[in-house]
């Protein structure tokens, strides 16, 4: 029998996709690359994805696994080309499911349950999950962000993490193996454990809770707090956050993982600040992490120029999230990827028509940005939304009205519309430069998009760039998760820059510097993995297979 008819044995023929063009979205990134599979399957249960797996160790092939493909280094999806075997591409968005244990304390995530679900499902009993907005908002899951560490806004809580999780591997006798560490009492076989987790069939005593497995990250609030340390808070390689599942980048396949939820605050206030001059945010992180009693919840910056490109190309998204809610961006983002590829095989229309409708729409609407945030746009060109909660709310204001009295700048108490508007126009931020390339076809302009985690003493955080190096961009955009220093900067280079050669250049400028990248997406097929992520593997792996080339292609007997 085939591999293509096991696979339909157990899925269906519905969930075995083959052809090209239809298995084109599992197998193109969301910003960027493209390969072949012998086939995309798409489980709908724990149990089918485990069968997948035996037919997978039976037939030696390489797999990738994939939940929603919004990674933006290509580790979602095939490499084009490199592989000696045939690639099998598992999307596992059909495992939706969670359940929530310790009076809602905990919550159990299957594969394909997103963060945005997450969060909808904890506000009904009035409990936050680790991250919120940001990727949840285009149906990024809660696994995909334990398996890449992934960071988010909330500075109280630090990556994704957990020592508490169900999942396969390899063993060094080159088998297939599942791996009960969920801290829950199944039974014994594979079948026996996930058709049980699966169903619910367990009770509260068949729950265990061990201080030395946690759902959360440890001392985070500690480490955020020391300033004088030349390592950076996070990212992505950090040892300290891999863990088994945990910054496993697909190299083990998660069934489900265990993760603490938060109690919601009673209140919230955004401070809204700006400044001209970037050692001011300096001196006031500083003081905030090492002086405030109460930590701030987040703390999200964005440059000038950030600002103007958002409110030029992200009007629309603006638009809809504020009117609409972020419940149906998850479908819109879909939808429009499937048009989009129905387009493309249309002469008539040119590549990334919707969005090139929707941008020349866009200037038929008003500006959608509250009016202080534009007066202090034409004042001031850095800019910091201070979102605190609580007790920590009378801590922010005393300390910042004392703070502008012998610093420049100034601020403002959000109201709830301003504050909304602000977190959505700091969120499209990331999509502009997408936009941009789309919308100036003509000119070809690239784009070289980079997340970097900044030492926690590196106080002239604001970037200066050779002239030969800033010659060739044409806009530079900041903006990022300023207390725990980890920056996005985005940079739509002047048509015929080619990115791939000047991102060397760049990346020499922030070694020099003691930062490190990928911060908040994993290394993919984008950048080499550093030697901490080459030594866990090579430590971790029982089958020896790690490759420390670009990304994580593992060649022979192991998951991508």
């Amino acid at each position: 029998m085939s591999v293509i008819s096991e696979l339909e044995n157990i899925v269906g023929s519905r969930y075995v996709i083959t052809s090209k063009e239809k298995s084109l979205q599992y197998r193109e990134g969301y910003r960027s690359g493209r390969g072949d599979a012998l086939a995309v399957v798409r489980p709908g249960t724990l149990l089918e994805l485990w069968r997948i797996l035996q037919v997978v160790q039976k037939n030696d092939l390489v797999v990738i696994m994939q939940a929603a493909n919004t990674g933006l280094t290509e580790g979602s999806v095939p490499a084009d080309g490199g592989y000696d075997r045939d690639v099998l591409v598992i999307n596992v968005m059909r495992i939706k499911g969670m359940q929530l244990i310790d009076d809602n304390k905990q919550v159990i995530a299957f594969p394909g349950l997103t963060l945005h679900e997450l969060e909808t499902n904890l506000d009904k009993v009035n409990r936050d999950p680790h991250s919120v907005i940001g990727s949840s908002n285009i149906g990024a899951t809660v696994i995909g962000g334990v398996n890449n560490n992934s960071g988010g806004a909330l500075i109280q809580r630090g990556p994704a993490y957990t020592e508490l999780a169900l999942y396969a591997q390899i063993t060094a006798d080159g088998e297939l193996k599942l791996v009960n560490h969920l801290g829950i009492e199944l039974g014994d076989t594979p079948e026996e454990i996930i058709t049980n987790l699966e169903n619910h069939n367990y009770s509260a005593q068949d729950v265990l809770y061990d201080p030395e497995r946690v759902g959360h990250n440890r001392n985070y609030e500690e480490r955020v707090r020391n300033v004088t340390s030349d390592q950076p808070t996070r990212y992505n390689a950090d040892p300290k956050e891999l863990y088994e599942v945990s910054g496993s980048a697909g190299k083990l396949v998660a069934f489900a993982v265990r993760l603490d939820t938060y109690p919601k605050p009673k209140e919230t206030k955004v401070f809204y600040i700006g400044t001209n001059d970037p050692d001011v945010l300096e001196k006031l992180r500083r003081h905030i992490l090492t002086q405030f009693k109460h930590l701030p919840i987040s703390g999200e910056y964005m440059h000038r120029d950030a600002y103007d490109l958002a409110k030029k190309y992200g009007k629309d998204s603006l638009m809809v999230i504020e009117y609409l809610g972020t419940n149906p961006l998850p479908f819109l983002f879909n939808f429009r990827a499937a048009t989009e590829r129905k387009l493309r095989h249309i002469p008539t229309f040119k590549p990334d028509f919707i969005d090139r409708t929707l941008q020349k729409s866009s200037v038929l609407f008003p500006n959608q940005l509250p009016k202080r945030m534009e007066e202090y746009r034409n004042k001031y060109t850095h800019y910091l939304q201070l979102k605190v909660s609580d007790d920590g709310i009378a801590e922010a204001k005393q300390y910042l009205d004392e703070f502008f009295q012998n610093n420049e700048g100034d601020y403002f108490e959000c109201t709830h519309h301003e504050a909304n508007v602000a977190a959505i126009h700091r969120y499209v931020a990331a999509s502009v430069p997408i936009r941009y390339q789309e919308t100036h076809q003509k000119e070809g302009n690239q784009i070289l998009p980079l997340d970097v985690a900044l030492p926690r003493n590196e106080e002239k955080w604001f970037e200066t760039l050779p002239k030969e190096i800033d010659d060739q961009i044409q806009y530079k955009m900041y903006y990022g998760h300023f207390l725990d220093h980890v920056m996005h900067q985005d940079y739509i280079l002047k048509p015929g820059v080619d990115a791939h050669e000047l991102k060397p250049k760049m990346l020499k400028q922030f070694d020099a510097r003691g930062a490190i990248y990928p911060a908040e997406h994993n290394v993919g097929h984008l950048y080499h993995a550093p030697e901490t992520l080459v030594k866990h593997y090579k430590e971790n792996d029982p089958t020896n297979t790690f490759n420390p080339g670009i990304g994580l292609t593992s060649k022979k007997k192991n998951w991508q």
